[in-house]
């Protein structure tokens, strides 16, 4: 009997200086575990006599509920002073000052799309939409795209299937919107549009704006009229000089470039114009009368205009910005300058 009181003793003191439950663990099993000091105990109770059995088999199962007990009232004890560890550490103070909230602003290509949407709307042009994936027909054949055009080409043109894909331009959405609305038009058409091509001033996915005027009385000096208000609205520059040079697009005849007089130099010339003074801007040019014949408009009774621009080329144009690609970069040192 003495030797029980003893391992239990010793098993309390051992458990009260344990401070972690590795260690607690290990002492458990130096009492209870299959080697301990009070399982030897009740393997050697067939070596008693009948008589003494049960006595000592009921004070060391005694024993061994008592280290049992104060083994759990330990583990809880470390559990709950860990807990209270990591609260403190966790712990936050509410009468501090708040840090206030982060603000985002409009990303810069964001910005000019709303300008130039503006700027159109002042003009009596209203905003049109349409899908970014687009049937061959809406994309290209509508548009007086042949079959055998370098845009048709997979290497120039994501492709879904054989007969859908990302759309190359905006265009699609005037055929669009003209065959379910009768002239007089007056439309924009911003939006993402993909092509293959990756440098310092192009990108796989970029924003255009296109925009479509049909009428009776619509000439290629309203197109120019248009074109070079809108150019010195935006770039708010009363003085600034623009010029039509003669180009070619399936879609449009005659059909002319847009340029307008260096901002970066005013025309004296610089390395952004390559020393020119000039600045490409836009395509445009009056509706081919096949791409109205598509759409079932009289080429006869009505004349339209179509314009194309590139949203970051007038982004990059008006913030000074010399590689496009920093636009989608995510550089919230280069966003930032912007708001």
């Amino acid at each position: 009997m003495h030797e029980l009181e003893k391992i239990l003793s010793e098993a309390l003191n051992q458990f009260a200086v344990t401070e972690n439950a590795v260690e607690l663990e290990q002492v458990k099993a130096r009492f209870l575990g299959k080697d301990g000091h009070v399982t030897a105990l009740l393997k050697g109770l067939g070596k008693l006599s009948s008589e003494e059995r049960p006595v000592a088999g009921a004070r060391i199962n005694q024993i061994k509920q008592s280290i049992e007990k104060a083994l759990q009232q330990k583990r809880e004890a470390l559990q709950y002073n860990l807990l209270q560890q990591k609260l403190k550490a966790e712990s936050l103070d509410v009468t501090l000052p708040g840090r206030g909230m982060g603000y985002g602003g409009i990303h810069p290509v964001t910005r000019t799309l709303e300008r130039i949407e503006v700027l159109f709307r002042s003009l009596g042009f209203s905003v049109a939409s349409g899908p970014e994936i687009e049937s061959d027909f809406y994309n290209f054949t509508a548009l007086n795209i042949p079959e055998n055009h370098p845009a048709r080409a997979m290497h120039d043109t994501f492709y879904i299937d054989e007969k859908h894909v990302l759309r190359t331009h905006t265009s699609p959405v005037q055929i669009r919107y003209m065959e379910n609305n009768d002239p007089p038009i007056r439309i924009i058409a911003p939006g993402r549009v993909y092509r293959c091509d990756s440098d310092m001033t192009h990108s796989p996915m970029f924003h255009q704006v296109e925009g479509l005027w049909i009428d009776e009385n619509v000439s290629f000096s309203v197109l120019k009229e248009v074109l070079s208000d809108f150019m010195q609205c935006y770039f708010e520059r009363d003085d600034l000089q623009v010029r039509f040079r003669p180009s070619f697009f399936p879609f449009t005849e005659p059909s002319a470039e847009m340029d307008i007089q260096c901002v970066q130099c005013n025309g004296k010339g610089c390395r952004v114009c390559s020393q020119t003074g000039w600045l490409e801007v836009l395509g445009s040019g009056m509706v081919h009368p096949n791409v109205l014949k598509h759409v079932n408009i009289d080429s006869e009774k009505y004349l339209g205009f179509a314009f194309g621009l590139g949203v970051e080329r007038l982004a990059m144009l008006r913030y000074g910005v010399a590689d496009l690609r920093l636009f989608y970069d995510g550089d919230l040192r280069f966003l930032k300058q912007f708001n």
